[in-house]
């Protein structure tokens, strides 16, 4: 998929949902369809990382379906 360029995304790599029943991280490079970031973007929940590390810091969980074998 491609990076996303609307909401507060800029073309990071990564973007976190700020939700508080889900605070998930999202792989843009590998974006799946269950992953809903349009979704994210349209109701205003993303937050853009351009690391892994940093959104981690910040406590948000690594999703299952776009980042499956990362680091956990």
């Amino acid at each position: 998929m491609a990076r996303k360029y609307k909401g507060n995304m800029n073309g990071q790599k990564y973007v976190a949902n700020m939700s508080p029943y889900k605070r998930e991280v999202h792989d843009l490079d590998n974006e799946n369809r269950n992953c809903l970031i349009d979704e994210i973007i349209r109701s205003g929940q993303d937050k853009p990382y351009s690391s892994l590390s940093d959104a981690r810091q910040d406590d948000f969980n690594i999703c299952s379906f776009c980042s499956g074998n990362a680091d956990r």
